[in-house]
Protein backbone atom coordinates (compact mmCIF):
# COMPACT_ATOMS: atom_id res chain seq x y z
CA UNK A 1 0.00 0.00 0.00
CA UNK A 2 1.07 3.56 -0.81
CA UNK A 3 2.51 5.70 2.34
CA UNK A 4 0.29 8.30 0.69
CA UNK A 5 -2.93 6.92 0.73
CA UNK A 6 -5.32 5.46 3.62
CA UNK A 7 -7.45 2.33 3.88
CA UNK A 8 -11.20 2.69 4.03
CA UNK A 9 -12.68 -0.61 5.87
CA UNK A 10 -15.58 -1.82 6.46
CA UNK A 11 -17.41 -1.42 10.13
CA UNK A 12 -17.54 -5.30 10.27
CA UNK A 13 -20.85 -5.92 8.65
CA UNK A 14 -23.05 -2.80 8.94
CA UNK A 15 -22.04 -1.12 5.50
CA UNK A 16 -20.44 1.55 6.72
CA UNK A 17 -16.82 2.24 5.73
CA UNK A 18 -14.30 3.94 7.94
CA UNK A 19 -10.10 5.25 8.32
CA UNK A 20 -7.91 2.79 9.49
CA UNK A 21 -6.48 5.50 11.31
CA UNK A 22 -9.16 7.27 13.54
CA UNK A 23 -8.88 9.97 16.46
CA UNK A 24 -9.48 9.66 19.19
CA UNK A 25 -11.08 13.29 20.80
CA UNK A 26 -10.51 13.20 24.35
CA UNK A 27 -8.57 15.65 24.60
CA UNK A 28 -10.85 18.32 23.06
CA UNK A 29 -12.23 20.81 25.21
CA UNK A 30 -10.17 20.31 27.62
CA UNK A 31 -9.08 22.46 30.64
CA UNK A 32 -5.09 22.63 32.16
CA UNK A 33 -6.66 20.37 35.10
CA UNK A 34 -8.00 17.68 33.21
CA UNK A 35 -6.26 14.36 32.15
CA UNK A 36 -4.99 15.63 29.14
CA UNK A 37 -4.33 19.15 29.88
CA UNK A 38 -5.83 21.84 28.54
CA UNK A 39 -7.05 22.19 24.53
CA UNK A 40 -8.18 24.91 22.77
CA UNK A 41 -10.98 25.26 19.88
CA UNK A 42 -8.37 26.39 17.52
CA UNK A 43 -6.00 23.31 17.57
CA UNK A 44 -9.53 21.18 17.47
CA UNK A 45 -10.06 22.71 14.22
CA UNK A 46 -6.66 22.76 12.98
CA UNK A 47 -6.02 18.88 14.00
CA UNK A 48 -9.35 18.06 11.97
CA UNK A 49 -8.46 19.63 9.22
CA UNK A 50 -4.91 17.98 9.22
CA UNK A 51 -6.69 14.75 9.44
CA UNK A 52 -9.79 15.35 6.93
CA UNK A 53 -6.79 16.12 4.60
CA UNK A 54 -4.78 12.72 5.11
CA UNK A 55 -8.50 10.80 4.70
CA UNK A 56 -8.76 9.98 8.29
CA UNK A 57 -12.93 10.28 8.42
CA UNK A 58 -13.21 8.47 11.97
CA UNK A 59 -13.79 10.70 15.00
CA UNK A 60 -13.94 9.13 18.52
CA UNK A 61 -16.21 10.28 21.16
CA UNK A 62 -17.54 9.56 24.56
CA UNK A 63 -20.29 11.22 26.39
CA UNK A 64 -17.90 11.84 29.86
CA UNK A 65 -14.91 13.03 28.46
CA UNK A 66 -14.62 16.43 29.49
CA UNK A 67 -18.20 16.15 31.08
CA UNK A 68 -19.37 16.98 27.63
CA UNK A 69 -16.95 19.73 26.51
CA UNK A 70 -15.58 17.52 24.00
CA UNK A 71 -18.43 16.67 21.83
CA UNK A 72 -19.27 20.24 21.61
CA UNK A 73 -15.59 20.98 21.02
CA UNK A 74 -15.75 18.37 17.88
CA UNK A 75 -19.05 19.31 16.92
CA UNK A 76 -17.86 23.50 16.53
CA UNK A 77 -15.19 22.06 14.70
CA UNK A 78 -16.61 20.27 12.02
CA UNK A 79 -19.13 22.63 11.24
CA UNK A 80 -19.83 23.05 7.35
CA UNK A 81 -18.03 20.11 6.64
CA UNK A 82 -20.22 17.32 8.71
CA UNK A 83 -20.36 14.70 5.92
CA UNK A 84 -16.59 14.40 5.66
CA UNK A 85 -16.47 13.15 9.31
CA UNK A 86 -17.57 9.83 10.22
CA UNK A 87 -18.49 10.25 14.40
CA UNK A 88 -18.42 7.68 16.97
CA UNK A 89 -19.42 8.59 20.55
CA UNK A 90 -20.28 6.45 23.53
CA UNK A 91 -23.01 6.41 26.12
CA UNK A 92 -22.19 5.53 30.02
CA UNK A 93 -23.81 2.45 30.61
CA UNK A 94 -25.45 3.53 34.05
CA UNK A 95 -27.25 5.69 31.44
CA UNK A 96 -28.91 2.33 29.55
CA UNK A 97 -32.37 2.43 31.01
CA UNK A 98 -34.48 2.97 27.86
CA UNK A 99 -35.95 6.48 28.10
CA UNK A 100 -32.68 7.71 30.21
CA UNK A 101 -30.50 6.44 27.33
CA UNK A 102 -32.78 8.08 24.16
CA UNK A 103 -32.25 11.40 25.98
CA UNK A 104 -28.44 10.80 26.66
CA UNK A 105 -28.22 9.67 23.04
CA UNK A 106 -29.85 13.22 22.09
CA UNK A 107 -28.01 15.29 24.51
CA UNK A 108 -24.94 13.95 22.32
CA UNK A 109 -26.27 14.78 19.20
CA UNK A 110 -27.03 18.38 20.19
CA UNK A 111 -23.33 18.41 21.61
CA UNK A 112 -22.51 17.60 18.47
CA UNK A 113 -24.71 19.74 16.54
CA UNK A 114 -25.90 17.14 14.24
CA UNK A 115 -28.84 15.14 13.18
CA UNK A 116 -27.26 11.74 13.71
CA UNK A 117 -24.12 9.94 14.92
CA UNK A 118 -22.26 7.69 12.55
CA UNK A 119 -21.72 5.10 15.63
CA UNK A 120 -23.07 4.80 19.45
CA UNK A 121 -21.59 2.90 21.32
CA UNK A 122 -22.00 1.30 25.01
CA UNK A 123 -18.78 2.22 26.85
CA UNK A 124 -18.70 -0.51 28.81
CA UNK A 125 -20.89 -3.34 29.51
CA UNK A 126 -24.22 -3.26 31.33
CA UNK A 127 -24.10 -4.71 34.75
CA UNK A 128 -27.49 -3.54 37.02
CA UNK A 129 -30.50 -3.39 34.43
CA UNK A 130 -31.03 -5.97 31.98
CA UNK A 131 -29.45 -5.42 28.92
CA UNK A 132 -32.61 -5.99 26.46
CA UNK A 133 -34.78 -2.89 26.27
CA UNK A 134 -30.91 -1.13 26.18
CA UNK A 135 -30.90 -2.89 23.06
CA UNK A 136 -34.43 -2.13 22.17
CA UNK A 137 -33.95 1.23 22.56
CA UNK A 138 -30.62 1.09 20.51
CA UNK A 139 -32.28 -0.16 17.96
CA UNK A 140 -35.48 1.90 17.87
CA UNK A 141 -33.10 5.10 17.81
CA UNK A 142 -31.20 3.01 14.67
CA UNK A 143 -34.47 3.01 12.75
CA UNK A 144 -35.17 6.77 13.48
CA UNK A 145 -32.04 7.89 11.59
CA UNK A 146 -30.38 8.70 14.84
CA UNK A 147 -27.74 6.24 14.94
CA UNK A 148 -26.05 4.55 11.90
CA UNK A 149 -24.53 1.65 13.21
CA UNK A 150 -24.54 0.21 16.60
CA UNK A 151 -21.42 -0.60 18.58
CA UNK A 152 -20.33 -1.70 21.74
CA UNK A 153 -16.66 -0.83 24.55
CA UNK A 154 -14.78 -3.31 26.28
CA UNK A 155 -17.31 -6.18 25.18
CA UNK A 156 -15.66 -9.65 26.49
CA UNK A 157 -16.83 -12.48 24.95
CA UNK A 158 -19.56 -12.74 27.30
CA UNK A 159 -21.52 -9.54 27.23
CA UNK A 160 -21.14 -9.38 23.68
CA UNK A 161 -22.94 -12.71 23.44
CA UNK A 162 -25.60 -11.11 25.62
CA UNK A 163 -25.57 -8.49 23.26
CA UNK A 164 -25.66 -10.11 20.35
CA UNK A 165 -28.20 -12.70 21.41
CA UNK A 166 -30.97 -9.55 21.90
CA UNK A 167 -30.69 -9.49 17.49
CA UNK A 168 -29.92 -6.05 17.26
CA UNK A 169 -26.88 -5.97 14.56
CA UNK A 170 -23.71 -4.97 16.50
CA UNK A 171 -21.28 -3.37 13.99
CA UNK A 172 -17.92 -2.17 16.48
CA UNK A 173 -16.56 -3.43 19.68
CA UNK A 174 -14.02 -1.02 20.53
CA UNK A 175 -11.43 -2.76 22.67
CA UNK A 176 -7.55 -2.32 24.49
CA UNK A 177 -4.89 -3.70 21.48
CA UNK A 178 -1.94 -3.48 20.93
CA UNK A 179 1.62 -4.88 20.76
CA UNK A 180 1.71 -5.60 25.05
CA UNK A 181 -1.93 -5.66 25.42
CA UNK A 182 -2.87 -9.02 23.10
CA UNK A 183 -5.43 -10.90 25.09
CA UNK A 184 -8.18 -10.52 22.28
CA UNK A 185 -6.72 -12.65 20.36
CA UNK A 186 -7.43 -15.79 22.83
CA UNK A 187 -11.22 -15.56 22.51
CA UNK A 188 -12.79 -12.46 21.44
CA UNK A 189 -11.30 -10.87 18.12
CA UNK A 190 -12.17 -14.79 16.84
CA UNK A 191 -15.74 -14.18 18.12
CA UNK A 192 -16.03 -10.70 16.42
CA UNK A 193 -14.47 -11.56 13.37
CA UNK A 194 -17.03 -14.87 13.07
CA UNK A 195 -20.19 -12.37 13.64
CA UNK A 196 -19.58 -9.58 11.42
CA UNK A 197 -18.46 -6.97 14.67
CA UNK A 198 -15.37 -5.20 13.47
CA UNK A 199 -12.59 -4.56 16.39
CA UNK A 200 -11.37 -1.07 16.49
CA UNK A 201 -8.12 -0.84 18.57
CA UNK A 202 -7.62 2.08 21.50
CA UNK A 203 -4.73 2.71 23.41
CA UNK A 204 -2.79 1.19 20.61
CA UNK A 205 0.74 2.33 22.02
CA UNK A 206 0.07 1.39 25.26
CA UNK A 207 -0.54 5.35 26.13
CA UNK A 208 3.17 6.42 24.51
CA UNK A 209 4.98 3.21 25.50
CA UNK A 210 5.46 1.86 22.05
CA UNK A 211 5.95 4.65 20.60
CA UNK A 212 10.26 5.01 21.02
CA UNK A 213 10.06 6.97 23.87
CA UNK A 214 10.74 5.40 26.94
CA UNK A 215 13.87 2.58 26.54
CA UNK A 216 13.05 0.72 29.69
CA UNK A 217 10.53 1.32 32.43
CA UNK A 218 12.48 3.23 34.74
CA UNK A 219 11.93 5.71 32.18
CA UNK A 220 8.32 5.85 31.77
CA UNK A 221 6.18 8.15 33.86
CA UNK A 222 4.13 6.93 37.07
CA UNK A 223 0.38 7.65 35.46
CA UNK A 224 1.34 5.13 32.74
CA UNK A 225 2.45 2.10 35.07
CA UNK A 226 -1.45 1.17 35.95
CA UNK A 227 -2.00 -1.78 33.95
CA UNK A 228 -1.34 -5.39 34.48
CA UNK A 229 2.13 -4.88 32.32
CA UNK A 230 3.24 -3.24 35.60
CA UNK A 231 3.59 -4.79 39.01
CA UNK A 232 0.12 -4.29 41.24
CA UNK A 233 2.13 -2.20 44.15
CA UNK A 234 2.89 0.59 41.94
CA UNK A 235 1.22 3.85 42.69
CA UNK A 236 -2.33 4.04 41.37
CA UNK A 237 -2.47 0.95 40.34
CA UNK A 238 -5.58 -1.46 40.63
CA UNK A 239 -4.92 -4.63 39.96
CA UNK A 240 -2.76 -6.03 42.77
CA UNK A 241 -0.73 -8.73 40.43
CA UNK A 242 3.04 -9.46 39.84
CA UNK A 243 2.96 -7.52 36.77
CA UNK A 244 5.35 -8.69 34.09
CA UNK A 245 8.02 -6.21 33.90
CA UNK A 246 11.14 -8.32 33.06
CA UNK A 247 9.10 -9.25 29.90
CA UNK A 248 8.10 -5.83 28.87
CA UNK A 249 12.11 -4.40 29.17
CA UNK A 250 12.90 -7.34 27.37
CA UNK A 251 10.02 -6.94 24.31
CA UNK A 252 10.89 -2.78 24.43
CA UNK A 253 14.67 -3.90 23.44
CA UNK A 254 14.03 -6.23 21.45
CA UNK A 255 11.54 -4.33 19.23
CA UNK A 256 13.69 -0.80 19.35
CA UNK A 257 16.50 -3.50 18.02
CA UNK A 258 14.00 -4.55 15.36
CA UNK A 259 13.31 -0.90 14.41
CA UNK A 260 16.63 -0.34 13.79
CA UNK A 261 17.29 -3.33 11.81
CA UNK A 262 14.08 -2.20 9.57
CA UNK A 263 14.82 1.58 9.26
CA UNK A 264 11.55 1.94 10.50
CA UNK A 265 10.22 3.92 14.24
CA UNK A 266 8.77 1.71 17.23
CA UNK A 267 5.86 3.92 16.60
CA UNK A 268 5.35 3.29 12.82
CA UNK A 269 6.11 -1.15 14.00
CA UNK A 270 3.29 -1.08 16.73
CA UNK A 271 0.56 0.83 14.50
CA UNK A 272 1.60 -1.48 11.47
CA UNK A 273 1.36 -4.40 13.06
CA UNK A 274 -2.26 -3.19 14.57
CA UNK A 275 -3.47 -2.62 11.49
CA UNK A 276 -1.93 -5.80 9.68
CA UNK A 277 -4.36 -7.91 12.19
CA UNK A 278 -7.34 -9.76 10.39
CA UNK A 279 -10.50 -7.83 12.00
CA UNK A 280 -9.28 -4.98 12.54
CA UNK A 281 -11.49 -1.99 11.66
CA UNK A 282 -9.76 1.15 12.41
CA UNK A 283 -6.38 1.65 14.96
CA UNK A 284 -7.12 4.63 17.21
CA UNK A 285 -4.56 6.73 18.29
CA UNK A 286 -4.82 9.65 20.12
CA UNK A 287 -2.35 12.69 18.63
CA UNK A 288 -2.65 16.10 19.78
CA UNK A 289 -1.18 18.12 16.69
CA UNK A 290 -0.88 17.59 12.70
CA UNK A 291 2.76 16.21 13.45
CA UNK A 292 2.16 13.79 15.60
CA UNK A 293 -1.24 12.75 13.45
CA UNK A 294 1.35 12.75 10.48
CA UNK A 295 4.14 10.16 12.16
CA UNK A 296 0.89 7.66 13.54
CA UNK A 297 -0.25 7.75 9.50
CA UNK A 298 3.02 6.72 8.18
CA UNK A 299 2.64 3.99 11.12
CA UNK A 300 -0.97 2.58 9.82
CA UNK A 301 -0.33 3.45 5.96
CA UNK A 302 3.46 1.68 6.13
CA UNK A 303 2.20 -2.05 5.72
CA UNK A 304 4.35 -4.15 7.31
CA UNK A 305 6.08 -7.72 5.45
CA UNK A 306 4.59 -10.36 6.64
CA UNK A 307 7.79 -11.83 8.24
CA UNK A 308 8.33 -8.41 10.68
CA UNK A 309 4.80 -9.08 11.87
CA UNK A 310 5.62 -12.41 12.53
CA UNK A 311 8.96 -11.27 14.53
CA UNK A 312 6.76 -8.85 16.56
CA UNK A 313 4.29 -11.53 17.91
CA UNK A 314 7.11 -13.81 18.75
CA UNK A 315 8.71 -10.51 20.53
CA UNK A 316 5.27 -10.38 22.70
CA UNK A 317 4.33 -13.60 22.86
CA UNK A 318 5.73 -13.86 26.33
CA UNK A 319 3.89 -11.49 27.29
CA UNK A 320 0.53 -12.48 25.89
CA UNK A 321 1.26 -15.99 27.91
CA UNK A 322 1.79 -14.44 31.13
CA UNK A 323 -0.84 -12.00 31.12
CA UNK A 324 -3.09 -14.05 29.91
CA UNK A 325 -6.92 -13.73 27.78
CA UNK A 326 -8.34 -11.48 30.15
CA UNK A 327 -9.12 -8.12 27.88
CA UNK A 328 -9.58 -5.80 31.15
CA UNK A 329 -5.85 -4.89 31.59
CA UNK A 330 -6.74 -2.47 34.78
CA UNK A 331 -8.04 -4.79 36.84
CA UNK A 332 -8.37 -8.51 37.65
CA UNK A 333 -9.68 -11.35 39.40
CA UNK A 334 -13.25 -10.71 40.80
CA UNK A 335 -13.04 -7.27 40.29
CA UNK A 336 -12.40 -7.32 36.37
CA UNK A 337 -14.97 -5.22 34.23
CA UNK A 338 -14.49 -6.98 31.00
CA UNK A 339 -15.76 -10.98 31.06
Amino acid sequence: MSINQIDLRPCGASGLEISVLGLGCWMFGGDEGDYWGGYTDAEAYDLISAALDMGVNYFDEAEMYNAGRSEEALGRALKGRREKAVIGTKINPLHCEPATLRKHCEASLRRLQTDYVDIYMVHWPIRDIPIEPAFEMLGQLQSEGKIRVIGVSNFGPIDLAAALSTGVQIGLNQLHYNLFSRAIEVELLPLCQKNGVGVMSYMSLLQGILSGKYATIDEIPEIRLRTRHFRGDRPQSRHGGPGAEPEVNKALAEIRELAQETGLAMEQLALGWVAAKPGVSCVLVGARNAEQLRSNYEGVTRALPDDVVKRLDEITDPLLRILGSSPDYWQSGAECRIR
